[in-house]
């Protein structure tokens, strides 16, 4: 099996705006973060493919002192959350746009859309997400 540097690819994505995950060549299942085995039915083999980034805020957890962090809030309003992408995948994020004020009510929503955020932070770029507009406005 050949290796590849997963972590450089990933980021040198991130950089140009491509949000980069693995495919199982076996199911199909998209694995993001990226990893070389497939999560849902065990398969080795995985190949690169790009996903859009789009999906919906499955959950809210809103900071609190102990895991506050000054650079995202000086960025903006945020919280921590499940994101689940169009294409099937989950995971926790950072979430733009939700803060303490307006927690509740997003929570009343949920699920809610979110899109993709990159911010530059440390030297490189990562990826976050924001809630859609239209939520917010609501």
């Amino acid at each position: 099996m050949k290796l590849e540097r997963n972590v450089k690819k990933f980021y040198d994505g991130l950089a140009e705006g491509v949000i980069y995950a693995r495919k199982c060549k076996e199911c199909g299942a998209i694995e993001f973060p990226p990893h070389y085995a497939c999560n849902t039915c065990g398969y080795h083999d995985t190949e690169w493919t790009t996903v859009s980034g789009k999906g919906v805020l499955k959950s809210v957890i809103t900071p609190v002192a102990l895991n506050a962090n000054n650079t995202l809030a000086a960025i903006g309003p945020y919280c921590f959350g499940e994101v689940e992408l169009e294409e099937g995948c989950s995971f926790n994020s950072t979430i733009f746009g939700v803060d303490a004020k307006n927690a509740k009510k997003i929570r009343g929503k949920l699920p809610v859309p979110v899109h993709p955020k990159f911010i530059q932070m440390d030297g490189y770029t990562t990826l976050m997400f924001e809630v859609d507009e239209e939520v917010l406005a609501d």
